[in-house]
């Protein structure tokens, strides 16, 4: 199967790629085993041009905000392994589901240009971030940039049928999409960032 997608935004999706060039290069490019270079990666993401060293951002091509198809990728992987736990669902019937996306399902482009809507414009979310230390609570800002309601993503899946059960695949894809309407793309997916609608595109 080899559909076009098209998924629009119902809540503002934050940046994931951290604008320090040494944080990205050495950690984020690092644990992206299916990304590209980690050269090509930070010039994407235009450091040089940002000030700002701990706000996350989204990468840039020819100066034009995008999102890269492993991200998409990443996403299958984060709404099968929730709703593997879910009794009935498809995705529990997948085995070894993260060798499986990485290897028979493929996002096309690349760069999956993001299209904001008329008259929409890059935004920033800030938030405290609370974690448990050896020293006690500690209170951090994080601090990221932001596409709006409306915003559009288009790309194609390709997917590859399994031999034992040709159409599971399918069934789980619409699945994980359908589960992005609660879950979400980008950064902090828990407080509902990032939730969309999509639909097929002929």
């Amino acid at each position: 199967m080899k559909q076009k997608i098209r998924v629009t935004l119902t809540e503002e999706m934050l940046g994931t790629a951290s604008s320090n060039p040494e944080i990205h290069d050495e950690f984020i490019a690092s644990h992206a085993p299916d990304a590209m270079s980690r050269k090509e990666e930070v010039e994407a993401l235009g450091v040089e041009e940002v000030t700002e060293k701990n706000v996350t951002r989204f990468p840039r091509v020819d100066n034009h905000p995008i999102v890269w198809d492993y991200q998409i990728k990443g996403f299958f992987k984060d709404a099968c392994g929730m709703l593997s736990r879910v009794s009935g669902t498809e995705s529990s019937n997948l085995t070894a589901y993260k060798k499986v996306i990485d290897g028979i399902i493929f996002v096309y482009p690349r760069a999956i240009l993001i299209q904001m809507p008329v008259g929409g414009q890059m935004g920033e979310c800030q938030r405290p971030l609370r974690a448990q230390t050896a020293q006690g609570e500690r209170i951090a800002l994080a601090h990221s940039e932001s596409i709006p309601v409306g915003t559009v993503l288009e790309f194609e899946v390709e997917i590859m049928e399994l031999k034992k059960d040709k159409k599971l695949l399918e069934a789980c894809f619409t699945e994980w999409m359908d589960y992005g309407a609660k879950r979400g793309l980008g950064q902090w997916r828990n407080s509902g960032k990032g939730r969309f609608t999509w639909e097929k595109v002929k």
